[in-house]
């Protein structure tokens, strides 16, 4: 039995971030998501934030607090790509990528961390990315921000590993969503070729990831990455 919490999913209105906020649901978790535009999975809250920006984030979250009670299990998916190889990406290119994807992680688990330490509980679940540690060419920026989601999730558990609070990294390989499949088809047979499993990933099988971590056999596993990747990433 999973005991029920409340559950906050950014970029909760597709792809991975609304198949985790399913799954969720499905746990029986009262569940929130932000999104700049659309809507989270039924039964799910749905408010809009933007990443970039620290008041909005605070009004999502106080919009939350008063419709769930405070936000027990955050899961920063929110992420963007702007891939071009090093010598054409335009600083513009490189900072807007990290600011997203890294500093917006930042504001999230920032105003969510007051929350947890009062609890004395909390689950802070991070996506980060195979291309992270396995690198990637065109995706200076992205990987980067992935990178650094692993020392984020580190640190925090240094600082908040007492309080009952566990942060943890999940790395998915090549997943089938509107992001993978918008790749020229002869990118996508380069990677499949590269997988040992042979497949692409589900969305499915990252949600089944974030709620074990979310539940309660997971309460003594922080700082960990997890790789769902179909082995293409393996040591790195």
């Amino acid at each position: 039995m999973t005991t029920p919490r409340t559950v906050l999913v950014t970029g909760g209105n597709r792809g991975i971030g609304y198949a985790i906020a399913q799954r969720m649901l499905a746990e029986g978790h009262r569940v929130a998501v932000t999104v700049r535009s659309g809507e989270g999975p039924a039964g799910a809250l749905t408010v809009t934030a933007d990443m970039g920006d620290a008041e909005s984030i605070d009004a999502a979250f106080t919009k939350v607090e008063a419709e769930y009670g405070p936000v027990e299990v955050v899961v920063a998916n929110a992420g963007i790509t702007k891939d071009t190889l090093l010598l054409r990406m335009s600083e513009e290119e490189f900072t807007s990528v990290i600011d997203t994807n890294l500093t917006g992680t930042f504001r999230v688990v920032k105003r969510a961390s007051k929350g947890l330490l009062k609890q004395r509980f909390g689950r802070v679940i991070l996506l980060s990315s195979v291309v992270g540690l396995y690198g990637s060419a065109g995706q200076i920026n992205y990987s980067s921000s992935k990178a650094a989601l692993v020392g984020f999730a580190r640190s925090l558990t240094r600082e908040l590993g007492g309080r009952g609070i566990t942060a943890n990294v999940i790395a998915p390989g090549f997943i089938e969503t509107d992001m993978t499949a918008a790749l020229p088809e002869a990118q996508q047979k380069q990677y499949l070729s590269s997988i040992p499993a042979a497949r692409f990933g589900q969305v499915e099988e990252i949600a089944g990831v974030a709620a074990w971590l979310a539940g309660d056999d997971a309460g003594y596993i922080s700082g960990a990455v997890i790789p769902v990747d179909g082995g293409l990433g393996m040591g790195h």
